[in-house]
């Protein structure tokens, strides 16, 4: 199938059934574009990009990578990627969970103006660039720009940050902050200290 009457099948069989699998997917893009119904979907395999992009209320777990802008403009439900994703994954969401459990590029985060995104690997440069709102978590180390033209929203890294963007700054993490954060990893699979906990370093808007 190509990639619009995947889409089309996936539709059409999500309206009728409670779970979906899509097996070697050859990495296509625009997979459950547009998606709205209450659906779980696995997908065995890489997808390509924009993976998720749009959807609203499916539950998407990929077992392999995906591309660039991994839910897009979600505005509620779950993407979660066991590989690791290009840049911008998550970028514009309005609700739900993004999980890339590996590495991604660059503008993790960007322009989102609500939900979460966790990564549980690296993240590129400008990392949360022009967010507006929501939760980004990461992990692993984040490079250049963290934070770039942030307006609203909260960055939060356990590794290395190389450089803060234009109107970022580190504010302090609160015990609140801590226990939100132990509460969404725990119920994604990671077991942190509380050691660990508290080395989060907390990006947020200067202003």
């Amino acid at each position: 199938m190509d990639a619009k009457e995947l889409n089309r099948t996936i539709k059409q069989q999500a309206s009728r059934h409670d779970k979906l699998i899509i097996n070697f997917p050859d990495s296509r893009h625009n997979i459950c574009a547009g998606l709205t119904e209450d659906v779980d979907i696995e997908i065995n395999g890489s997808a390509g990009y924009f993976v998720g992009t749009m959807v609203n209320g499916p539950k998407i777990h990929i077992n392999g990578n995906a591309g660039w802008f991994a839910g897009d403009n979600m505005t509620e439900g779950e993407l979660i990627i066991e590989g690791t994703a290009g840049d911008g994954a998550g970028q514009g969401i309005y609700g739900g969970v993004v999980l890339v459990k590996g590495s991604v590029g660059s503008r993790t985060g960007e322009i989102m103006k609500g939900g979460t995104v966790i990564i549980g690997g690296n993240s590129g440069f400008m990392t949360g660039l022009l967010m507006m709102g929501g939760r980004l978590i990461i992990l692993g180390d984040v490079t250049d720009d963290v934070g770039e033209s942030i307006m609203r929203g909260t960055i939060y890294v356990l590794g290395d940050v190389k450089s803060l963007g234009k109107n970022a700054v580190m504010d302090e993490l609160t015990v609140k902050d801590q226990s939100e954060l132990k509460e969404i990893l725990t119920k994604y699979g990671f077991d942190l200290d509380e050691t660990e906990y508290a080395n989060f370093k907390k990006i947020v808007n200067r202003s």
